[in-house]
This record gives C-alpha cells, structure tokens and sequence, in this order.
C-alpha cells in the first residue's frame, strides 16, 4: 500500500473552492431521473447525458473527482475516447462506486445492510487498471423511535471498514459513506443523536482494520430535521449542529469530509454547506461536496435528452459547480 499516493489523491479531492461529482445512479435510479425529462435510458443516452457533465467547459476549476458506475467507467465517448480519460483530460480524478447496493437486514425489520464484499478485492484491482483513482460505498440508515438498532450501526460499520481496508490495499483511496436517512418526522436532535452514534461506530470499526486515516474520506449526511417534522432547523443551526457532530466523532486526521444532499434542493445543498465554512471556529479537516441531484437536476432538465440543449445543460452544470465551490469557502451568495 502506498500510504503518500493514497494521502495526495485524498488532498486533492478536497483542493481549496473544489468538489466532487457523484455521477454514480445505478440503473434503476438513472431510468426515474430519465423518467422525469421523458427521455429512454439507453447505454447511448446514459453515455451521451454524462458525458455532456464531463466535457463541460472548465468544470475542473470547481470539481475535483466523479465518481462514476461501473458501466460509465468501460464507457467511451461519442468520439471513442474512454471516458475516464475525457475525465482526466479536464483535470478530474477519476472514482468508482463499488457497492452492491442495500438489502433487507435479517431479522431487522425496516432496516438495511450494505453488499458487495464479496469478491471485492478482484473487483478493485481490475477497477484500478481501468484507471479508478477513489471508491464509494454507502450504508444507510433510517431513523424512527427505535431505529437504527445497535445490530444496523454495528453491522455497516464492519462492511465499510473492511470496504476500506480493501479500497487502500489496491492504491485506491475509499470514502466512507454512511447516510443518515432525512426521511420521516425526527427532530433535529434525534438525527444528531443518531448520526453521532452511526459515525462513532464506523471510526471504532476503521481503527480495528488498520485504515490510513490520511488517506481516506468521509462522505455524511448533514444533522438535518426530518423532512416531515413540523419544526426544520435553519442552515445555521443546520451547520453548528453539523461540525459539532462531526468534531465530537470524526479523526483530526481525515482530510476531508465530503457531504452528500440527501434529498435536499438544490439551494438548501450549498446554503447548508456555505453556512458550515462560515463558522467562526478551527476545524480539522477540509468541508466539502459530493452531490448527485444537487448538481445534476438542473442540467438534467436543461439537456432534456436533446443535442441542441448541450450548451445550456453545460452551463447550468458549470452554475450549480461554481455555487458549490464556493460554498467550499464560505464565500457563496
């Protein structure tokens, strides 16, 4: 394992005013969001819609990685170039989602487990000849009264340790999902209880298989009220109750932390994280991105499946990046 190679692609995912992309929807979820513009999703469509993101003009100055699905990352472009070195031509790092997706937990009802261990460690060697830099995986949790049980916490947090622990082994820095579902009536409070216990849980599993700190990534959910609870928190206390959460759980020596939207807008996305990076208070590690529909749905409705919306998806792609990246600093308006 070379821990100086692992620990310069984990620096430069979270390069100051950048993100990353998360262009990972498995084909199921990339069908409803085709869905929604009336648009098949064909192998060509799916092709020609990201590789409209990848070739958008300057995109490199506020994205730093995609992580792509294993489809995307054997794809070639129109014009026959692999689409990883298109990714690469426009100084983006290519990534790969690795998960073999959440199933029901045995005996656990409501509740799900992450898979995909299973031959991983074959997976991510020929992932890396395919020129895959960083790797995803992601456990999800609901809250209710009772959920998540210890079982759930205990369980995804030993999936993505053991994840991890075969991401590094193969020269590919591993970014650690575990998403606090915004889906139901919780409080506030509820999800920063939660989200503490889930991320407390995954470090403690993460020191056990011997995981480079340095070279890894935390990809969470924001402490977020539910999204039926009648009372929702505010992005300023969306944000102090967020890096609180994170400084009492997360190592000083993680470089960075990469938030998912997790159902938010669009604008809530970048409020919530502009909010976090304008905090008057040291925090350790680097507060960044890893949206999928917070920046995507705007250029996905601007294409609309049309070569002659190319530009205009473009650019609203460049918009939503550029807001982000910002956000990353603090200095979005």
């Amino acid at each position: 394992m070379n821990t100086d190679k692992l620990q310069q692609t984990a620096k430069a995912l979270v390069a100051d005013g950048k993100g990353i992309l998360a262009a990972d929807e498995s084909a199921p979820t990339i069908k409803k969001r085709f869905d929604s513009i009336q648009v098949d999703s064909t192998e060509d469509n799916r092709r020609d819609y990201r590789e409209m993101l990848f070739r958008t003009p300057d995109a490199g100055k506020y994205v730093s990685g995609v992580i792509l699905y294993d489809e995307t990352l054997r794809q070639k472009a129109a014009d026959g170039t692999p689409l990883v070195k298109v990714i690469e031509s426009a100084g983006i790092i290519p990534g790969i989602k690795v998960d073999m997706g959440a199933k029901d937990l045995v005996g656990h009802p409501g509740e799900k487990v992450t898979e995909g261990l299973d031959g991983l460690r074959e997976r991510f060697a020929e992932y890396a000849k395919l020129g895959a830099r960083f790797a995803k995986w992601r456990a999800v949790y609901t809250i209710t009264d009772d959920l998540p049980s210890a079982a759930c916490i205990a369980v995804n947090a030993h999936a993505l340790a053991r994840y991890a622990a075969l991401s590094q082994e193969a020269g590919i820095v591993p970014i650690v999902e575990p998403e606090v579902l915004m889906d139901g009536s919780h409080t506030v409070d509820r999800c920063e209880a939660v989200t503490e216990a889930v991320l407390n849980a995954v470090y403690a599993e993460i020191a056990l298989q011997g995981v480079n700190l340095e070279g890894s990534l935390l990809k969470p959910n924001m402490v977020l009220s539910g999204k039926d609870c009648a009372e929702q928190a505010g992005a300023e206390e969306v944000a102090r109750r967020t890096v609180r959460c994170l400084k009492r759980t997360v190592p000083s020596a993680v470089p960075g932390i990469v938030f998912l939207s997790g159902g938010q807008s669009d604008e809530q996305a970048t409020l919530h994280l502009n909010a976090m990076n304008k905090l008057d208070e040291l925090r350790p590690w680097k507060l960044s991105f890893s949206y999928g529909r917070a920046l995507q749905a705007a250029p996905l409705k601007a294409w609309s499946g049309k070569a002659a919306n190319l530009k205009a998806g473009q650019q609203a792609f460049f918009e939503r990046a550029k807001a982000n990246g910002l956000a990353t600093t603090g200095a979005y308006a």
